[in-house]
């Protein structure tokens, strides 16, 4: 028997970065691209090498262009921290494994290293094979701690729950990681809404962007604990902003949408260092009416067009950036925030 898993790229469409600062957003997932896992029983548990795992290069300049966008380390450390988080919950929760083993591969086209959540769909990918593998069920807001453990404690990179909670649910997400609610149940509320209240959306990126989270996060998560005004504020102005969009789109109130979108980038560059290109990027977007913000870290953007006409002279003006401009196919969601 062999099993095929798949995960998806999200879009944080507004409230990020808060998701991990005890804030708000609203993200989505799309199947433009996505992850993919393959795995079937062998008589030894092997994990094999994909594509960002080859140690073999035409040139030295080979080298140094593979590890300026997929970094020192490929996805089988990925894969091999999904297995041991699960193995973990397994035998925290006294539920018993058969002996059967596996040999364990993924791939993925999802632009590498630019805010699209590449890794985590992978590790989530990996994470339902072995499910289906060993017949386990787990509720999908546990899905979502155990990659963001498998990413943050395993591996030690910095993240937060809003890119695991949506491609547990995929769709589109509200989500609430309000302190209190945290501290209570372990895991925030999470809130499955309507892609179709959607206004416009596009998703904009290129592929020499790519900065690792780790770098673009660095010193945020020291200056919050620290109490420093300006972080503080500026998590609760994105939490609020994730609760105005919501509102809107749930009223049908969408001409209000883009302004939040923007506002959501603007109060970013105020704390965080931006990249001059991918301020440009933003730019270009926006000097066709577009709206503009970040999906993630940076190197992708998401936002709203008005028709068809703003979408094509968005993607000649972005085109001549060697910016990519995809209309994003949203995947259904699971509709429970329970399961």
């Amino acid at each position: 028997m062999i099993i095929r898993t798949q995960a998806y790229p999200r879009a944080g469409l507004v409230g990020n970065p808060s998701d991990g600062y005890f804030g708000k957003t609203i993200s989505f997932a799309f199947s433009n691209f996505r992850a993919e896992v393959i795995l079937y029983e062998t008589p030894e548990l092997e994990i094999l090498p994909s594509e960002k795992d080859r140690s073999c290069f035409a040139s030295i300049q080979g080298l140094v262009k593979d590890v300026r966008l997929h970094g020192y380390y490929g996805g089988i450390r990925l894969l091999k921290a999904t297995v041991k988080r699960f193995y973990d919950y397994c035998q925290e929760n006294q539920i018993d494994l058969h002996d059967k083993n596996f040999s364990i591969r993924y791939h993925s086209d999802i632009p590498h290293g630019v805010g699209l959540a590449g890794s985590s769909a992978i590790i989530t990918a990996c994470l339902r094979a072995l499910m289906a593998f060993y017949g386990v069920s787990i509720p999908r807001y546990v899905q979502a701690n155990m990659v963001l453990a498998a990413e943050a404690q395993e591996l030690h990179i910095p993240a937060g729950l809003q890119d695991r909670v949506i491609q547990a649910y995929e769709g589109l997400v509200y989500m609430d990681f309000d302190k209190e609610i945290m501290h209570k149940q372990g895991y925030g509320n999470y809130e499955p809404m309507d892609p179709k209240l959607l206004p416009r959306m596009y998703v904009a990126y290129r592929d020499d962007l790519s900065e690792p989270t780790e770098k673009f996060h660095h010193n945020i998560r020291h200056r919050f604990d620290q109490g420093e005004p300006k972080v503080v504020n500026a998590m609760r102005f994105w939490a609020n902003l994730a609760e105005k969009v919501k509102k809107c789109l749930l009223s049908g109130q969408l001409d209000q949408v883009p302004d939040m979108l923007n506002a959501n980038f603007d109060k970013r560059c105020e704390i965080y260092k931006i990249a001059e290109e991918n301020i440009r990027m933003v730019k270009a977007a926006r000097s066709v009416g577009a709206s503009a913000k970040f999906t993630g870290s940076g190197g992708a953007i998401v936002g709203t067009y008005k028709d068809e006409r703003m979408f094509t002279e968005l993607r000649k003006r972005l085109h001549k950036l060697n910016i990519k401009v995809i209309k994003p196919k949203i995947v259904p969601g699971t509709g429970n925030p329970k399961t």
